[in-house]
């Protein structure tokens, strides 16, 4: 359920210097719709469910889960940080632990990429099984400058799209946005046309509505932490709660072509707390 967006995409191009070869074409027919869940009772992750214990409605319409897997397909970590001025200093050695923790806690399957913003977008890591490229473009931070919070979640949601493993998106910032040229909206539009679950994490007193509603419609969570001290072990329990994700996947049946999709997820004979995206937008942008 991939779609590119022409005119978001040429704004982000021409006006802030994206390269455009660095922009996948998402498809743009909906054949299969893939759902990561995340199920819990009083917080503790409830394991070993089967298809047949969730349903799955569209629409209002419930659909034939046809796939499924827990904890085994290969990861697609993309992270977006950042690099405004307010980042000089201890925060950028916090954020830089971080980051290595994460990679650390890769498998040789998975993948990892980096996308770093301020006043403008630099030429971002793709995704990469190459994690020690990674690191070296973490290891060449330089902060400077200000906060185009926005553009940066978009760059992050155009180096997701591959059918091969489950796209994470960690976006950190410790800063309110003053600069994007694209709007949010068209933002939340792009992230609803994606697989990719967005997991944001900001320092207190700088959060970010944008940031909650991206993470929120796409099934993930929004981090508000108390200081950048607290990156390392939020951003390890942010990808190990999302390994233990369950995936659902099916195929539309019984619902329109284009619009928007609402999705409920329930677990059967259970009332557990499930984290999930809200639904996806197919059509014409």
């Amino acid at each position: 359920m991939r779609t590119w967006l022409p005119g978001v995409a040429g704004a982000l191009v021409m006006s802030v210097g994206f390269d455009a070869a660095q922009v996948p074409t998402f498809r743009s027919q909906v054949d299969n719709v893939r759902v990561d869940v995340l199920v819990t009772e009083d917080r503790r992750l409830v394991r070993g469910l089967n298809a047949s214990d969730f349903e799955v409605t569209d629409n209002g319409v419930v659909q034939q889960i046809e796939y499924m897997r827990f904890e085994e397909l290969p990861l697609n970590v993309i992270m977006s940080f950042d690099m405004s001025s307010s980042m000089i200093g201890e925060r950028l050695e916090h954020l830089l632990v971080a980051a290595h923790t994460v990679l650390d806690g890769l498998s040789p399957q998975d993948r990892a990429a980096v996308v770093l913003f301020n006043d403008l977008l630099r030429r971002p890591t793709p995704l990469t099984a190459d994690l020690q490229l990674v690191r070296k473009a973490l290891d060449l931070l330089e902060p400077q400058g200000l906060t185009a919070l926005v553009d940066g979640t978009y760059a992050g949601l155009t180096l997701a799209g591959s059918d091969a493993g489950r796209d994470l998106l960690l976006i950190f910032s410790d800063g309110v946005d003053t600069v994007s040229l694209l709007p949010p909206s068209r933002v939340l539009e792009a992230a609803r046309r994606t697989d990719a679950t967005v997991y944001s994490v900001t320092v207190r007193g700088t959060g970010s509505q944008f940031l909650s509603d991206v993470s929120r419609d796409t099934g993930g969570r929004s981090v508000e932490i108390q200081s950048t001290t607290d990156l390392q072990k939020t951003f390890v329990s942010i990808l190990e709660e999302f390994r233990q994700r369950y995936v659902l996947s099916f195929t539309p049946r019984g619902v329109p072509n284009t619009g928007w999709h609402r999705l409920e997820v329930r677990v059967k004979g259970r009332r557990p707390t499930i984290t999930a995206r809200q639904g996806y937008f197919v059509g014409p942008t």
